[in-house]
């Protein structure tokens, strides 16, 4: 059946006129966004500093002062003293510090070779939390291998490791988490609203009016996806816009193969809420379904938070099938790295597929009449 260009307009512009007049609309596809940005890019941080370490330091010789002032002027560590170290540990117990160092009598004695002994200093962690306990740890050793080099003092290896991490050479997580944190919004803009749009027209009775017209299928789907779709792209610059220009995240891509990846990705996303608009016919049961599907697989297994080499082997399986997992790796290979055509074409393709797929299910399942 063929396309009326006059038709189609008409109905892209009767949509349009709703978009503009529903705050909701701009509130969901504009101010959100930048909320949402704000609130994953500064409230989610991987970045672990100023952890408290606690440091009782019982042998007074010159070298312990040293190195306490060593580990006070690490970035890293919030060091504490005490009354005592019974008060620490007391500390280390309610979880106050996450850490207790304690520098032994005899340690400056030791360190210049006349106790007959190795320095001995303890380290005494808040296991409850791994990941954190493990952090003091390493911090704390990084501290004394690099203290005993200024010290003169010999190293247990002799050859020295220097380590360099490409596309994100400060290890700031939020370079990671922003453009992981993209993929998520426009998760949310892509499906949400277009969740609502059929079922809208259904709950206010205009979608029997709009049926006795001599609109087509095709008509009808065309004009619910170009409106949002200029939406979606809109959003995605400002987010782009936002994130560099406020955020600070570094961008290294090319805008073309952004609006490319972005049009494809919206194509599943608008795809997916069209057709749960097109199911459920109630914009309540809409958006909640649209929730359901798209936010919380976009937010778990998309991998911008959980690392998907981590899941269990069903659960990497699914992610396969979510447009939220190639859209984060897209946009984080774009904002870290470049055009990296290796990992773009690869993710590229599969949102096509998925977005062919959405598309096609919400073209068969959508009525020309009223059942």
């Amino acid at each position: 059946m063929s396309i009326s260009r006059r038709r189609l307009l008409a109905l892209c512009r009767k949509e349009s006129l709703q978009i503009v007049r529903d705050p909701s609309s701009i509130l969901v596809a504009f101010i959100m966004p930048v909320v949402l940005l704000v609130v994953m890019g500064y409230a989610i941080n991987l970045d672990v500093d100023h952890l408290r370490l606690g440091v009782w330091r019982a042998d007074g010789g010159a070298p312990a002062i040293r190195f306490e002032q060593a580990l006070r002027g690490s970035t890293a560590l919030e060091v504490h003293g005490g009354a005592s170290k019974e008060a620490l540990l007391g500390s280390l117990e309610r979880g106050e510090i996450r850490g207790l160092l304690v520098i032994d009598e005899g340690f400056s004695r030791a360190l210049a070779g006349q106790g007959g002994s190795a320095p001995r200093i303890a380290l005494l962690t808040d296991g409850s939390e791994p990941n954190t306990a493990n952090f003091v740890t390493n911090y704390v050793q990084g501290i004394w291998q690099g203290w005993l080099l200024t010290e003169g003092k010999p190293r247990s290896q002799p050859v020295e490791l220097r380590t360099r991490a490409w596309f994100n050479p400060a290890l700031v997580s939020r370079n990671f988490l922003v453009p992981g944190s993209i993929a998520v919004v426009m998760t949310i803009i892509g499906a949400l609203l277009t969740s609502l749009v059929v079922a809208r027209e259904w709950e206010r009775g205009t979608m029997e009016a709009l049926l006795a017209t001599p609109v087509t299928k095709a008509e009808l789907l065309l004009s619910k996806l170009i409106p949002y779709y200029g939406l979606g792209i809109a959003a995605m610059f400002i987010c782009l816009l936002f994130s560099v220009a406020v955020m600070g995240v570094p961008w290294r891509g090319s805008l073309a193969v952004l609006f490319l990846v972005t049009s494809l990705f919206l194509g599943s996303a608008l795809g997916l809420g069209l057709f749960l608009s097109t199911v459920m016919r109630s914009q309540f049961n809409a958006a909640q379904a649209a929730l359901t599907a798209a936010f919380l697989p976009a937010m778990m297994l998309s991998g911008f938070v959980f690392e998907i080499a981590s899941m269990p082997p069903l659960l990497r399986a699914i992610t396969h099938l979510i447009p939220a997992r190639y859209f984060a790796s897209s946009l984080q290979t774009l904002y870290q790295a470049g055009n990296v055509l290796s990992i773009l074409l690869v993710n590229a393709l599969c949102l096509l597929l998925l977005a062919g797929f959405w598309l096609a299910l919400t073209a068969r399942k959508t009525r020309r009449a009223l059942e």
